[in-house]
């Protein structure tokens, strides 16, 4: 039995028969469009209304009447009303009167461009005066005879019965009191603020505000609004009412029928079209299939605003029997182009089988054959030459075309933006960045080049770094093996130093215990420094308050300022400055410099510290004037085991600095100094908490 199933489900039998079953409950979808059109209008809820006075018909009735009703009472009020121009609006006259102004102020030998508007404005009135009472005239003629026409509409009603007044103006079908409308099985009363409407059920009507919308726009003090219907004409509109809804009934159940067909072969076929079973995966393309899809939903397109067209044009009495024979052959030809467009969507050749793409992809492989091929020259002279010729060629699509050449020329810039952009973060340091372009043509191979080199240059620091690496460990390593027997050498000369010796060996031992603790100093600085250049030190960053920081340090080297006569002089903002930082490591950074001012400022002078917000960063200055002639630069001053008086070996290891500089780097900070004659300057620039 699956097998059979299979076997038909897909065969082309199967889907020409549920294709003209589609068809078929279409046309009957159409017909009962028509049918309720012709029935009740196009209105399908009187399905659902439960009684007359809920029903559109029942507004619909009153709605047309009130409307007339408005718009005499307040707009065109009476004949004598009009004749005044009274019923004339600003906006109408302005319509009418502006294009003689413009006439006046590009013709008019009396228009004065050295004077006002309002006083051009003055001219035209008194120059184009006929013409002006002409145009208001002709306006006035327009609103009494629409006037006349809602007149004579509402003179021609029978029923219901209405009576409208603003207090001169009367407008009713009735000489019975307005009072006895309400004697009246149904009925709506407006006066005033009050609104007296019987069944009140009417109210419940879900466009009732049709009327009520109409009734808001007159004067609530003034204007009074009366309908009644009769007990003969209320009888015979249910009466009529009941019949529509017993028919229009008839067709929704009829179209809910063929709706529910349609959809289920239409959907039936969107699944099964172009193949010949449920695993297949080739597509089977027919006749009609090899129409391009764009003609294709033109063609489409077409054939409908042309079956709506003839419809339209179709009179009343003879639409019903051409929806049918009209209908069929229209959307047979609309399906079976709207099933070939499906089979396109299921092939995933839905864009690629347009003509437009056939057209453009030709060219474009032809225009890229012919510039990958050339050099940059035959590129350029290509561009300059055939751009202009396809622009002219294609001007009935000049967006689109445009657009192609926006979208090339945005990926070339593109490119060229992605080499710049990479070959700046290449030289600020980050060799590791690879350029990708992608394609082929200049650009690409330029990218690659430049990612050449960047390999060449990321061998070439991997192997420096390697060696640095080693020289740290070995540094490390070195001043971790000096450190044992050094602390037993100066251990051995403090107990030497109690001994009773000759005057001659105290004097040597006492040189001992010099060399031994400067060698020391040296040795614990060269661990450090090594340490800290490697980036092995842990950092903890936290908010730190640097003006509260250096005070707090300045008082702890209180009596070394004092013993060097030196005057500190520190400037800071008023308000509070917190840096990112590791207090520690931060403190042993300022430490250092500190330490290098106490060696080698000259005596009695001033240091001054200066604290700068920057925005996002913080300046920290140290200045101070060198006791020693500089005459080395600030570039060799920054590197190991160099001082400024190259001649001094007395004190210091020539590292203070060097580790400062590498503690302030693994804050994310920067370290610099300046010489400037005898003026000796250190700049620590950290990130802003």
């Amino acid at each position: 039995m699956d097998i059979k199933l299979k076997k038909y489900s897909h065969s082309i039998t199967t889907k020409i028969i549920v294709f003209m079953i589609m068809i078929t409950c279409f046309t009957g979808v159409i017909k009962a469009f028509v049918d309720v059109e012709e029935v009740n209008d196009g209105d399908l809820g009187i399905v659902f209304e439960e009684n007359y006075f809920l029903s559109q018909a029942y507004v619909r009735e009153t709605e047309s009447i009130v409307s007339n009703l408005t718009r005499l009472l307040g707009e065109y009020k009476s004949e004598e009303h009009i004749l005044k121009g009274g019923s004339i609006t600003e906006e109408e006259l302005r319509a009418e009167v502006d294009p003689l102004f413009f006439d006046f102020l590009s013709q008019s030998k009396s228009y004065n461009p050295n004077a006002s508007e309002a006083e051009n404005y003055e001219k035209f009135k008194t120059e184009y005066a006929d013409k002006i009472a002409q145009a208001r005239d002709r306006l006035i003629k327009n609103d009494l005879r629409e006037y006349h026409l809602l007149v004579q509409s509402l003179e021609e009603v029978e029923a219901p019965m209405y009576y409208a007044s603003d207090g001169v103006n009367e407008y009713t079908n009735t000489s019975t009191e307005r009072e006895r409308f309400k004697t009246y099985p149904s009925y709506m009363m407006f006066e005033e603020y009050k609104r007296d409407i019987y069944p009140k059920e009417i109210t419940e009507n879900e466009r009732f505000n049709w009327i009520t919308d109409r009734i808001d726009e007159l004067n609530s003090e003034s204007d009074v609004v009366s309908i009644a219907f009769t007990k003969k004409f209320l009888d015979e509109k249910i009466e009529e009412w009941k019949e529509n809804k017993v028919i229009i009934k008839v067709i929704f159940y009829r179209l809910l029928a063929f709706l529910a067909g349609f959809i289920l072969s239409f959907v039936y076929l969107l699944l099964v079209i172009g193949r010949k079973s449920y695993k297949d995966e080739e597509l089977r393309m027919h006749a009609v299939d090899k129409l391009y899809v764009d003609l294709n939903i033109l063609l489409g397109m077409g054939i409908v605003f042309s079956w709506v067209a003839v419809l339209e044009d179709v009179s009343s009495p003879n639409i019903d029997i051409l929806v049918i024979p009209i209908t069929i052959p229209v959307s047979a030809a609309v399906f079976m182009l709207i099933l070939s467009l499906v089979k396109h969507l299921k092939n995933k050749t839905f864009f690629k089988h347009t003509l437009i793409y056939r057209i453009f992809y030709r060219l474009f492989q032809f225009v890229k054959n012919v510039y990958d091929s050339g050099s940059v020259g035959v590129k350029t002279v290509l561009i300059v030459i055939g751009y202009p010729i396809l622009v002219a060629a294609t001007f009935f699509i000049f967006p689109i075309t445009l657009g192609l050449a926006a979208w090339v020329a945005f990926r070339r810039v593109k490119s060229f933006q992605a080499i710049k952009e990479g070959v700046e973060r290449i030289k600020n340091g980050d060799i590791h960045h690879t350029i990708d372009v992608g394609g082929k043509g200049e650009f690409a191979r330029l990218a690659s080049n430049i990612n050449s080199i960047t390999d060449g240059l990321n061998k070439a620091v991997d192997s420096e770094l390697k060696s640095e690496r080693l020289k740290t460990e070995l540094i490390t390593n070195v001043s971790h093996d000096i450190r044992t027997p050094l602390t037993s050498i100066i251990t051995y000369v403090d107990l030497l130093k109690k001994e009773k010796l000759p005057l001659k060996a105290e004097e040597y031992i006492e040189v001992l215990d010099q060399k031994s603790k400067r060698l020391k100093i040296l040795t614990d600085d060269l661990f450090e420094a090594a340490k800290a250049s490697s980036g092995s030190i842990p950092v903890q960053l936290e908010r730190i308050d640097i003006v509260s920081l250096i005070t707090q340090g300045l008082g702890e080297v209180s009596d070394k300022i004092e013993d060097y006569d030196l005057a500190f002089k520190f400037n800071y903002p008023k308000e509070k400055v917190y840096v990112a930082a590791d207090g520690k490591l931060l403190w042993r950074s300022i430490e250092n410099v500190l330490s290098n001012i106490f060696k080698y400022a000259l005596k009695g002078s001033r240091v001054y510290i200066d604290v700068e917000d920057l925005g996002s960063e913080v300046l920290l200055t140290f200045k101070n004037i060198s006791a020693y002639e500089l005459n080395i630069s600030a570039d060799e001053l920054m590197e190991r085991f160099k001082r400024g008086d190259e001649s001094r070996t007395s004190q210091g290891s020539g590292l203070g600095l060097s580790i400062a500089e590498s503690l302030i780097d693994i804050q994310k900070g920067k370290f610099t100094i300046q010489v400037d004659g005898d003026l000796f300057k250190s700049m620590i620039t950290l990130p802003k908490y």
